[in-house]
């Protein structure tokens, strides 16, 4: 089968860029073949909050990336729409997760109509909405076929626009697999310069506000968990004020608790990170699913997620670890039982067991069959 996929991949950074090669190489490790379309121009530099949309390292050798769509040039999604309609694809995917792309991918999917148009979709309405995302996404699923949502939250996000209709599954987000091998934490933790002395928690991610931060911060802060030698690793680059969490971690006390790491992490130097933590925390204000989640599944470490969005359908509460109420209490608590009672290796050895339904086969099968 030829098939494309349209949305961020190289030279692009960050979650969607690396699911859409992680697919591709899955497509093409079944024998199919595939393009990806993807921007020489993704966002505007004045709409984009971080420091670069760019990912470091070299192209990658074994994928067909088509650099040609501008997110905000309306002559170009007409010409890249003819441009794929001309190629003939049996199936052309959309990575959909923000309404901004609404019109774009809108446009050029109506150029192919006689081809099988799916939306992958991330997260079909964002965590922070304007007035744009009720009056963009009908347009962008109005020009589909199909619908593979990440999560049962997102699929009925799909279900409430999608007046037509059709053909929709759910998959779980796949197993983040590329980020290199599991290593002995003593390496990981040299690698990062920290003691091991210590127990880590890990906040990994770009931090903005319904993420939660603030909330695991202030669980931090309380008594009983600061009776144990216990650090927190915030490892991504900020795009919420920075200062207000520094205020917060110094007003509680914490600044020599508190390891930040702003930056954007690089591939190569995830596995560092989660393989130096003991507990992968994700205090969730508002979700759908998290790429978080599957990375700590490959490296087979315990969580603690909110029961917001999807995320308590991939961590089951007490297996694998907590999924708790979205407030500070409650992720109190499942801190203190986690380092008070020893968790991390009854949970580490159901997460190996738990970690085989997320395979990127699965995926696949379910958007071939829709």
């Amino acid at each position: 089968m030829k098939v494309a996929i349209v949305g961020p991949a190289y030279p692009y950074r960050g979650g969607i860029a690396a699911f859409s090669e992680r697919l591709a190489r899955q497509f093409q490790a079944e024998g199919h073949t595939v393009d990806v379309y993807t921007f020489t121009l993704q966002y505007p530099n004045f709409l984009f909050p971080g420091k670069t949309q760019y990912a470091e390292g070299e192209v990658p050798a074994d994928l067909n990336i088509r650099r040609c769509l501008n997110s905000i040039n309306p002559f170009n999604w007409m010409k890249v729409g003819r441009l794929i309609r001309d190629q003939q694809y049996d199936l052309v995917v959309f990575a959909y997760w923000m309404s901004f792309f609404a019109p774009c991918y809108g446009v050029i999917a109506r150029y192919l109509k006689s081809t099988k148009r799916i939306a992958l979709v991330h997260n079909m309405m964002p965590h922070e909405k304007s007035i744009l995302d009720r009056v963009l996404p009908p347009f962008f699923v109005k020009s589909m076929d199909g619908f593979v949502a990440l999560s049962q939250s997102v699929l009925r996000d799909v279900q409430r626009l999608d007046k037509r209709d059709n053909p929709k599954a759910c998959s779980p987000h796949p197993i983040y697999d590329h980020y290199g091998p599991k290593e002995p934490r003593e390496v990981a933790l040299e690698r990062l310069g920290l003691s091991p002395d210590y127990r880590y928690m890990l906040f990994f991610g770009l931090v903005r506000a319904y993420k939660g931060l603030d909330w695991l911060i202030q669980a931090f802060a309380d008594d009983r968990l600061r009776k144990y030698p216990i650090k927190l690793i915030v490892a991504g680059e900020f795009y919420d004020d920075k200062r207000r969490y520094l205020d917060e971690i110094q007003g509680y006390g914490l600044g020599n608790n508190v390891i930040i790491h702003d930056e954007f992490i690089p591939d190569d130097q995830v596995k560092d990170y989660f393989n130096a933590a003991d507990i992968v925390v994700q205090p969730y204000k508002s979700a759908t699913q998290s790429g978080v989640t599957q990375v700590a599944y490959h490296f087979e470490k315990p969580m603690l997620v909110t029961n917001v969005g999807g995320l308590d359908e991939i961590v089951p509460d007490g297996e694998v670890g907590y999924a708790v109420l979205p407030e500070v209490h409650s992720i109190t608590d499942a801190l203190l039982d986690f380092f008070e009672n020893n968790r991390a290796d009854e949970f580490a050895h159901k997460i190996s067991v738990e970690k085989e339904k997320y395979s990127w086969k699965t995926l696949s099968n379910v958007i071939m069959n829709l």
